[in-house]
């Protein structure tokens, strides 16, 4: 059976949602849709003040784990 699809706009947006329920991020965080074959998962980028920030690590970590538990229920649709 096959996972629903959801555009980059729709995982990024379920993924600020989520990050702003669990994680106190900094502003200025970029956050990207990588695809490889049939996974997908989120790369988080931001400047150099953005990164240094408190809490800029613990989002990273956040986003990756809200990718995981994404991925796993989402597809990625073009």
């Amino acid at each position: 059976m096959s996972k629903p699809a959801k555009t980059e706009a729709e995982l990024i947006a379920m993924a600020r949602a989520e990050l702003k329920v669990h994680a106190d991020c900094p502003d200025g965080m970029t956050i990207t849709v990588i695809r490889s074959d049939d996974t997908w998962e989120f790369r988080a980028s931001a400047d150099e003040a953005t990164a240094a920030k408190p809490g800029y690590p613990e989002c990273v970590a956040m986003l990756v784990q809200i990718g995981d538990h994404l991925s796993k229920q989402y597809d990625f649709k073009e």
